[in-house]
């Protein structure tokens, strides 16, 4: 078993990041069409399309919220856990995958809790209107229920890809997907049930990937195994955890922050229109995303393990080649965006309104998309090697120190008011990717450093 976990430290940097990588970006793919599955065929519905989208992207927020505590602990302990397998250090790396566990468990109560009692009072504030907001509380209603479900699979799944297991993490991965995309219609149109039929496909789906997950870790396959002897929380264990994983999710949580400054500025200067079209813009940045941080999770199993195992060039060599592979896809993606932006904005919809609206802020909002692959790869080298203030600084400067203000400035210095919204994201995009090239020459210098002595 020692044998088949120190592949990790021995096989060719190339073929082991595509090894790690292809099942990585296909279950962040597959991943993505849990939302955006859900968004293509409420967006088609007929007469209420635009109304039930715009309804279902005011979610939008507190989707992304549950998503951040899964990340909060995963992307916390799931490098730890793979730098103690460097280490060789097997029992503590079960002990972290245990107490990860009590904690969502923990934390999915209380935002069950949380989005039962209050998730209209949320709505309304997040952007929702008199026309909107019926849809949107018959979406979170039913969407709350499932929360253990989204912790579970998006948080153990973590544990699964950071053994190197990420065809297995995949596999979990698509077992939701197919089971969503199979009963979103039967749901929203066969049952007549609408945008509530569409959140009852997710949660169902999640189900079906949390057994899966749960049931690998308990299985003789996973190097690491789930028992309930280290579910016993320590905070020795969980506050590092944690402390690492902050810096994902401040990502994850800032863009729901993110989400609510946009909607309610739309609403502002605009209507439900840009609102909707808001939805769509998320949506393709999403599809944007998922490759790359797929291509990154696949490495940060490389990365950590060597750096726990004081294998500096390795470490050097596996950034570089995830720089240049993140960099080149969002070029790519840049490019498409820009060539045919019609085409992106008509997967979600057919409203003759809302498409071409849509089409002309997306070449604006993907603006700076171009270089943000740099970003992705800097960002996640930092938390696979356990540079965890970092991560932070990088995650914090982006979305709040420039983004939340941009949005608000923007559109005081620019003619249209609502482009000036739509213009914060690209300007903030490249500002970021500035700063974190100089942040990360230095820091990742000194770590290298570190592991040589």
């Amino acid at each position: 078993m020692e044998n088949n976990k120190e592949y990790l430290g021995k096989e060719r940097i190339g073929k082991l990041l595509l090894k790690l990588a292809i099942p990585s970006v296909i279950a962040q793919l597959v991943n993505m069409l849990y939302n955006i599955i859900d968004r293509v065929y409420i967006g088609h519905m007929p007469e209420v399309g635009k109304e039930a989208l715009t309804g279902v992207g005011v979610c939008l927020p507190l989707i992304l919220i549950v998503s951040a505590f899964a990340a909060l602990v995963s992307s916390g302990g799931a490098p730890r856990a793979s730098i103690n397998l460097g280490e060789k250090k097997y029992n503590d790396a079960e002990v972290i995958l245990g107490n990860c566990f009590s904690l969502q468990i923990i934390i999915s109560v209380i935002l069950t809790v949380l989005l039962l009692l209050f998730n209209e009072q949320f709505l309304m504030k997040f952007g929702a209107s008199s026309d909107t907001i019926e849809y949107a509380t018959s979406y979170m209603n039913i969407y709350a229920i499932g929360t253990i479900f989204v912790q579970l699979t998006l948080g153990m799944n973590g544990f699964i890809s950071c053994q190197g297991f990420t065809k297995h993490s995949m596999i979990s991965v698509a077992i939701g997907a197919v089971v969503n995309i199979i009963l979103d219609p039967v749901f929203i149109f066969g049952f007549n049930m609408g945008v509530a039929g569409a959140a009852l496909a997710t949660i169902i789906a999640q189900c079906a990937s949390t057994i899966w997950v749960l049931s690998f870790l308990r299985s003789e396959k996973s190097f690491l195994k789930l028992k309930l002897s280290n579910m016993k929380l320590q905070a020795k264990v969980i506050l590092p955890c944690v402390l690492l994983g902050l810096a994902t999710f401040i990502m994850q949580a800032s863009e729901s922050i993110i989400a609510i400054c946009f909607n309610s500025s739309l609403q502002f200067y605009g209507g439900d229109l840009e609102v909707g079209a808001m939805t769509i813009l998320s949506s393709v940045m999403q599809f944007a995303m998922m490759p790359m941080q797929g291509v990154a999770q696949g490495a940060q199993p490389i990365i950590s393990y060597n750096y726990g195992a004081k294998n500096k060039e390795r470490v050097k060599a596996i950034f570089k080649l995830l720089t240049i592979v993140c960099f080149t896809y969002s070029l790519c993606l840049w490019s498409s965006i820009m060539l045919f932006p019609r085409g992106f904005a008509s997967i979600f919809t057919s409203d003759q309104t809302l498409v071409p609206f849509t089409a002309k802020m997306l070449r604006i909002y993907c603006g700076g998309l171009c270089i943000f692959g740099i970003q992705i790869a800097c960002q996640m080298t930092f938390v696979s090697i356990g540079s965890s203030l970092s991560s932070i600084a990088v995650a914090v400067f982006r979305k709040f120190i420039i983004l939340i203000p941009l949005i608000y400035i923007v559109p005081h210095l620019v003619n249209d008011p609502v482009i000036g919204v739509y213009l914060a994201e690209p300007i903030a995009d490249i500002t970021a990717v500035l700063f974190t090239i100089c942040l990360f020459s230095f820091k990742f210098k000194k770590a290298l450093n570190k592991i040589s002595n």
